[in-house]
């Protein structure tokens, strides 16, 4: 191919750079950006020395940069990632609010749209030496990786050269791509070389396919590039991935540019030994960044790992990593581990190219010293992005870049991802026990969290439209009224009472009833009554803070389907005098024993149904990103996430129902259409135990009496966005931290 370079006007001046080439500044706009330029004519902006990232400045020297960031998806709520919905409006904001916090790089998993790279380059147009960059990664056939285990495939090998093409192409402006499903396309016209910053090739690596491609191809020749080559000491998979990073290199190469290279890794495939790690799986094989070396290629190259606190287990159970303790005395294994990792990366530079913390209702991973992968709310989810970032900054990492800036619906966590059926609707929801669909600093909020703040007031409900509120037509001594609506997040629930209600002397009972079954309160919870004709599959108690939580009927309980003796038989039989409504749990950790696994883990489950009281009014004192509900004076107001009622899809109407699991797929359960809500309130006096309830004076009542709240199922979502507070969290991290480090 005729080697293609594009050419730039305005040269602004040449400049003879002492012990190096002669270098040139390449006036790009006004004001212009500096870029060097050596003898061959080659365009450097960013390169590697050592283990440092260099960065070329306007004095025309390179000076070291710290690069931190924020991993950008390229998908909003309502649409799964392939669809790539995003328009310029929506980047131009992010861009500006990414650059404010103090970011100097965006990284990007795949090829966006064109609307991106013509944004980016619209965005930096006035911000001439100071723009906001951007890392390009190169999407791997990971199905097919998996599938076929084996790397050196015709088809997967080819189907990962056209990606790297498409990729490079994009980024200068200079390819048009057919529309293909799940995959960006269009006309790329916009040249945004200029703001990249390095490449980032490839995804996680599945550590099965790495050792069967090393075993299957162990006598493939050292792989030697123009640019890339293996080392004598390069596994099969890391010739392979040298081959790609030189590949990458040659298309580059085209357009005049070089930029750094990564290929993506993470814990799984480090270069460490673990002992303490229960799976053999996450501690089987090692891709090595070390066994790849750049040759005729002088932007360097660098070594990326998504390095998360609270996985794998290790984190938590192995000793070698509990040397270094924090202000509170705790061991922080995430600090010690990247001080381990990078003793291993000493001629190179090595970024955290994903870390943090979700900001979610569902946990799914425990984590030492509490960085646990949910359960936070914003505020700590921010001061523990903050507390992750300082480890890797003080641990002379190149760079951090976090996961991630916005929260995205489509997302799935491996303990809620059962119960959430059809899975092929995740992203017309937000579930808020999903924690994978809330790492971002910019919330997704559901379409009515604008409106309704969650705070015991309920003059705000005034704004909703009457035809998204229902008044409960039914009759409870002492309750004036009860209004219910929803939203793609929420079920809310208003209530005024005669009195002021005080937890103290009362407590809110509200059974919910989406289907034929349900459980019976019992005399403990509804004294000297008796329901007919239905029952709750989920139960609502507000009372005291402690008190205040979502349960299920032990019947319906379907934890303890999957995890009990019908499921994976990781917990006991349920004895036949449980009570009638059990506390609504997560699976945390799996039960494992030898041999399958190097030693026993127990099963954890962690309680998930609590109800935080609070507000969600960001201008308040009391303000939690996870608060449930408040009360004040006589009103009672609560919003209570879809799938603690038992919502495997809330926007189709679906519910778990009561069958046994299913054999194929393996353990799997069925939903049913649910013709709405019954929603069945009672209030017991804790001194005299008497109880109001819908039958009045009645020790019976027909549950098919309560007109059920309904909704029609939707496709199309209303969210807004919110900075979080974890956002300014992070600002002010960023802020503080610069390069070269103080030594």
């Amino acid at each position: 191919m005729i080697k293609r370079k594009f050419l730039v006007v305005g040269i602004a001046a040449a400049v003879l750079i002492s012990g190096a080439v002669a270098g040139g500044f390449a006036a790009w706009s006004s004001p212009s950006m500096s870029a060097f330029e050596n003898t061959e004519g080659t365009q450097f902006k960013f390169k590697t020395e050592g283990d440092r990232f260099l960065q070329y400045n306007a004095d025309g020297k390179w000076s070291e940069i710290f690069v931190k960031g924020v991993n950008l998806g390229a998908t909003v709520p309502g649409h799964f990632p392939g669809e790539l919905p995003v328009t310029e409006a929506d980047y131009l904001r992010w861009f500006k609010q990414i650059d404010d916090m103090g970011a100097n790089v965006i990284r990007v998993y795949t090829v966006h749209q064109p609307v991106f790279y013509s944004a980016l380059v619209k965005y930096n147009k006035s911000k001439g030496d100071d723009p906001l960059y951007f890392m390009q990664g190169i999407w791997s056939p990971e199905e097919q990786l998996i599938e076929q285990q084996d790397a050196y495939s015709g088809e997967i090998q080819k189907q990962f050269k056209d990606e790297i093409r498409k990729a490079v192409a994009a980024v200068y402006g200079d390819i048009s791509a057919p529309q293909k499903q799940g995959a960006s396309s269009g006309e790329y016209k916009t040249n945004a070389g200029k703001y990249l910053m390095a490449w980032h090739v490839g995804t996680e690596w599945d550590p099965s396919m790495v050792k069967n491609t090393n075993e299957k191809h162990n006598d493939v020749p050292r792989y030697e590039g123009a640019y890339f080559s293996g080392t004598k000491d390069a596994s099969a998979f890391e010739n392979w991935l040298a081959g790609l990073l030189d590949y990458t290199a040659q298309q580059e190469q085209q357009y005049g540019w070089e930029h750094p290279m990564a290929f993506t890794n993470w814990v799984t495939t480090d270069v460490l030994s673990h002992p303490g790690e229960p799976l053999f799986e996450e501690d089987m094989v090692s891709v090595d960044a070390t066994n790849v070396v750049p040759g005729n290629w002088k932007a360097g190259y660098f070594a990326a790992y998504h390095v998360y606190p609270y996985y794998p287990d290790f984190f938590q159970t192995d000793a070698s990593l509990r040397t270094i303790k924090d202000s509170n005395g705790e061991y922080n294994t995430y600090k010690a581990y990247l001080r381990q990792l990078k003793a291993k990366f000493k001629k190179i530079p090595i970024m955290v190219t994903e870390y943090g913390v979700p900001s979610s209702v569902g946990v799914s991973h425990l984590g030492a010293g509490g960085r646990d992968q949910g359960g936070h709310n914003e505020e700590q989810q921010g001061n523990m992005d903050a507390s992750l970032t300082r480890d890797i900054y003080d641990e002379g990492y190149a760079g951090a870049i976090l996961f991630m800036w916005q929260d995205e619906w489509f997302k799935k966590t491996w303990n809620t991802m059962p119960f959430e059926i059809p899975a092929d609707r995740r992203a017309y929801w937000i579930n808020v026990l999903t924690n994978e669909k809330m790492f971002g600093l910019l919330a997704m909020r559901p379409g009515k969290e604008e409106t309704i703040t969650i705070d015991g007031k309920l003059d705000d409900w005034d704004d909703i439209p009457k035809d998204q509120v229902m008044k409960w037509q039914g009759q409870v001594s002492g309750m004036k009224e009860m209004k219910v609506t929803h939203d793609e997040g929420y079920l809310y629930i208003a209530i005024h009472l005669d009195n002021v209600f005080d937890p103290v002397k009362s407590k809110l009972f509200i059974g919910a009833d989406t289907i034929t079954g349900g459980n019976v309160p019992g005399t403990k919870l509804l004294p000297g009554k008796q329901l007919m004709g239905g029952a709750p599959e989920t139960l609502i108690e507000i009372g005291k803070d402690e008190e205040s939580q979502v349960e299920l009927a032990t019947d319906y309980d379907f934890h303890k389907r999957l995890y009990g003796p019908m499921g994976y038989g990781m917990l006991p039989q349920t004895p036949q005098e449980a009570a009638p409504f059990v506390p609504w749990k997560l699976a945390i950790g799996l039960q494992m024993s030898p041999p399958d696994t190097r030693f026993s883990h127990p099963f954890i489950d962690q309680t998930i149904g609590k109800l935080k009281r609070g507000t969600n009014d960001r201008g308040q004192g009391d303000f939690n990103s996870l608060t449930a509900w408040q009360y004040s004076g006589n009103t009672i107001e609560m919003r209570i996430p879809w799938m603690l009622l038992g919502f495997a899809d809330p926007s189709s109407l679906q519910v778990i129902d009561y069958s046994p699991l299913k054999s194929k797929p393996k353990r799997s359960f069925s939903t049913i259409k649910t013709e709405g809500v019954r929603l069945i309130p009672w209030i017991v006096d804790r001194t005299s135990g008497a109880v109001s309830w819908p039958g009045g004076s009645q020790s019976t009542f027909n549950v098919q009496d309560i007109i059920p709240y309904t909704w029609k199922p939707w496709d199309t979502v209303q969210y807004s966005e919110q900075l979080k507070q974890s956002y300014n969290i992070m600002k002010k991290t960023y802020s503080s931290l610069s390069a070269p480090r103080d030594q």
